[in-house]
């Protein structure tokens, strides 16, 4: 299977950071021996050492999330810089899964040795990113340096995350001894080398209650009242085979700013480096040409033990994202309308980012994941993968936010001018109502087994390594990238009542 092969260029923002080091287990991903110690593993001085439990992974405020204000001409600078606290992350991550043995005889060796020399670097760059905003002549936030200090997470802290920024503990409970888990249970690699998915990340979908999802995010905007109509845009299941580890959206001009691999369909000259112009000359893969809009999403692999194109790249499995990229039997990309009312056009390079792939430690503020099985999608899971019947596909849909700010096709944060329909369908005040992207991916995959605790072969959506292959993780990623006429075909379809193609 092959990748993007155009050209790249190391961005300035990324210079000041050694790239991490390809730490692959046979391309089988970063290497997880001597993850915990053993009940019987003698400390130095021949006492048997308990079982302390550990810290699994690393969780870092969010930084991007808590910048509202960043004028134009310095967002590029202050993207380059937030990748380089994800890169940072990284690599305090792969010294977290590389460093076991010396975590076992010193409790304080997470802390002194990892938590604290990544509170400094990132200090560093909070320092940076509010100099470049106070330059281009904006204020930049007054508090942002309680965002510096990372905490270390046992097993089982999901949604942990401090949705008011969270680290104000530097991390003090980070190395272990405080914060150990006897109750999370202990860290589990499946036999594969790398952390995650884990059995409790599964269920079985019949076990799903009937309409539980309760998530308020992504829910449809449309109904028997406003605007009914669709338009579906067919534009492949990725045969060109373009992956890259790239986010144009949250890391433009970022070589691997994603630290995991995207499918992508629609626009074909997709990657960090596109420019709009790029993006409107480019060739498509959707059936309908004037349809050069990118939508692209985490690829879902199969942990089969298959060495895939990236196997010891980063990105791929120098990153934890091993095994056989799974692309979908089905990809349908449909917009819908709103139950309120009409809907208007989406203005052109309109970015929508849906989900959030730090879930697993940011909390759930911003999730908008929905798992299910063909035969089954009255049941949805948003924080397990589904165990399928056979005959069963699973399916995974996002639901995109569907109200504009009606001015910018972006925001500091690349949320702030998008916002989800509220409870009756409506938009909140000074946001209008766009044409729903809602993308729904449907996967032929064997159905993993747990056994004695363990998950066999088991698949996972790619994610930024300390999220652990999470399935709350999952997002979407949208750049519209129609031609006028057609973006007004889809509005006039949505707001007549028709169902087009």
């Amino acid at each position: 299977m092959g990748r993007n092969t155009r050209k790249r260029r190391t961005p300035l923002a990324t210079k000041a950071i050694a790239a991490s080091a390809a730490l692959a287990l046979g391309g089988g991903g970063l290497i997880w021996a001597n993850f915990y110690a053993s009940a019987h593993e003698k400390a130095p001085d021949n006492r048997t050492k308990r079982n302390v439990s550990q810290v699994v992974t690393i969780y870092c405020p969010d930084v991007g999330q808590q910048l509202r204000n960043v004028p134009d001409r310095a967002r590029g600078e202050v993207d380059g810089e937030l990748a380089s606290m994800d890169q940072q992350i990284t690599d305090a991550y792969q010294r977290l899964v590389t460093t076991r043995r010396a975590q076992a005889g010193d409790a304080n060796f997470v802390q002194n040795s990892i938590l604290g020399p990544l509170k400094d670097r990132r200090k560093v760059l909070l320092d940076r990113i509010k100099l470049q905003i106070n330059r281009a002549g904006g204020k930049a936030p007054g508090d942002l340096d309680r965002l510096a200090g990372c905490t270390g997470r046992p097993a089982g802290g999901q949604n942990g995350g401090d949705q008011n920024g969270g680290g104000q503990n530097d991390g003090q409970n980070g190395g272990g001894q405080n914060d150990g888990g006897q109750n999370g249970g202990q860290p589990d690699d499946n036999g594969n080398g790398v952390a995650g998915p884990v059995a409790d990340d599964f269920i079985k979908i019949e076990d799903v209650q009937p309409n539980s999802r309760n998530l308020p995010n992504g829910l449809p905007a449309n109904g028997d009242s406003g605007s009914t109509g669709t338009f579906t845009t067919d534009c492949g299941t990725n045969e060109n085979n373009l992956f890259n580890s790239d986010n144009l959206i949250a890391a433009p001009g970022v070589d691997n700013g994603a630290h995991h691999v995207h499918d992508y369909v629609g626009n074909q000259d997709n990657d960090a480096f596109s420019s709009d112009q790029d993006l409107a000359n480019a060739d498509t893969s959707c059936q309908n040409q004037g349809d050069k809009s990118t939508y692209y999403w985490p690829v879902l692999r199969l942990q089969d033990g298959t060495e895939e194109f990236d196997a010891n790249d980063q990105g791929g499995g120098a990153e934890g994202n091993i095994g056989k990229i799974l692309k979908p039997a089905q990809a349908e990309l449909k917009f819908v309308g709103n139950k309120q009312g009409d809907v208007v056009a989406m203005p052109k390079f309109l970015r929508i980012i849906t989900g959030d792939a730090k879930s697993f430690v940011n909390g759930t503020a911003n999730a908008n994941t929905s798992w299910s099985c063909t035969g089954f999608e009255d049941r949805q899971s948003t924080d397990k993968y589904p165990l399928c019947p056979e005959g069963s596909q699973v399916v995974r849909t996002s639901n995109f936010q569907s109200c504009w700010d009606g001015q910018n096709i972006d925001s500091a944060n690349h949320r702030d001018h998008m916002a989800f329909v509220q409870a009756d369908g409506s938009c909140p005040n000074g946001f209008q109502a766009i044409p729903q992207l809602q993308v729904k991916l449907v996967y032929d995959i064997p159905t993993p087994t747990i056994e004695n605790g363990q998950v066999q072969n088991p698949y996972a959506v790619d994610s930024f390594p300390e999220q652990l292959h999470k399935p709350i993780t999952d997002h979407n990623d949208f750049i519209n990238v129609m031609d006028e006429q057609l973006m007004n075909e889809v509005v006039e379809c949505i707001n007549t009542g028709r169902d087009c193609t």
